[in-house]
């Protein structure tokens, strides 16, 4: 069987998936069963591998309906950790907290792990791999954690769960400050994005490729996994050029890198299958509400005739 590279999985497509519709968001209000399998019938078509972000109600609803209605999809499950570090130099302003907070962070973070691994246990014909946080250790990150209690983390899932333990991260810290991690981790993950450097769609692929093999040269003996890539369909200015922004140019990255990585046999989450309106600013146009391949009343983009056909 062909497999991706350095990992026992068939290579099939792989998307990043949180179901918050309108109205809705973490630590509120959750998609209901009823909303989550509707929307995972609706990927079936077109993805086998799902990656949820959190041990939230979100992710448990999201496996309880993919066991019930036994749907073929394998999760990467993570976990998200919060701030135990302050990083003053969070470019919005956030990333600062008092000492107490800090400490109930690290008192949540390791109960997550816990979760994770329960989790993993819980249905390990669903959970193919495991992530201990999401960009929790690049410079302008609002949740920073040191990468020695990172290192901890996945020291400590390795030990309970038996699935393939990872972080996931901006290739950037991967060249540097993530080498001792990179020693632990059974499989790197890294994030792409050229929209946020200011890329145009002419330069977005081999901007993408040369951020993968920067990491994947750096270790030749351990897979690299993309674990978000993806391009924004609006953006009022903040970080991301509106000019560079459309459901065409979406279209055109997603067909451009799935032609890649499908060639090169990487596994790429891209990023991500629905707008999500409860991200950054109350500005409609604010560019993180607007990475979906469909909008969030589930209607396709541009870049779903490209999948149709």
């Amino acid at each position: 069987m062909d497999t991706f590279a350095g990992l026992n999985l068939a290579p099939a497509r792989a998307i990043c998936y949180s179901g918050f519709r309108e109205g809705q968001q973490p630590g509120g209000k959750y998609p209901s069963y009823a909303e989550i399998k509707e929307d995972l019938l609706l990927l079936q078509h077109h993805w086998r591998y799902l990656r949820l972000y959190d041990v939230d109600p979100h992710a448990e609803t999201v496996l309880e309906v993919i066991a019930q209605e036994k749907l073929d999809f394998q999760i990467m499950l993570g976990a998200f950790i919060e701030a135990e570090m302050n990083n003053f130099g969070c470019p919005w302003g956030g990333g600062v907290y008092t000492e107490e907070q800090l400490e109930l962070n690290k008192v949540a973070n390791g109960e997550k792990m816990q979760k994770l691994i329960r989790l993993a246990n819980q249905y390990p014909e669903i959970i193919f791999s495991l992530s201990v946080g999401n960009e929790a250790c690049v410079d302008w990150t609002d949740h920073y954690v040191p990468v020695s209690r990172v290192i901890g983390y996945v020291k400590q899932v390795k030990a309970g769960a038996p699935q393939p333990v990872t972080f996931c991260e901006n290739y950037v810290p991967w060249l540097h400050k993530l080498k001792p991690l990179a020693d632990v981790v059974d499989f790197i993950s890294i994030h792409t994005y050229p929209v946020w450097e200011y890329k145009h769609i002419h330069e977005a692929l081999e901007y993408t490729q040369e951020n993968y093999y920067a990491v994947a040269t750096m270790y030749p003996k351990k897979p690299v996994v993309i674990t978000e890539a993806g391009w924004a369909t609006n953006s009022n200015g903040r970080g991301i050029n509106p000019d560079h922004v459309s459901e065409e140019s979406q279209a055109i990255y997603y067909e451009d890198l799935m032609g890649w990585v499908q060639q090169e046999n990487i596994l790429t989450f891209f990023f991500e299958a629905f707008d999500e309106s409860w991200k950054g600013s109350p500005d409609p146009l604010e560019p993180e509400k607007h990475w979906g391949l469909f909008r969030m009343d589930r209607t396709p983009k541009e870049v779903m005739a490209y999948l149709k056909s």
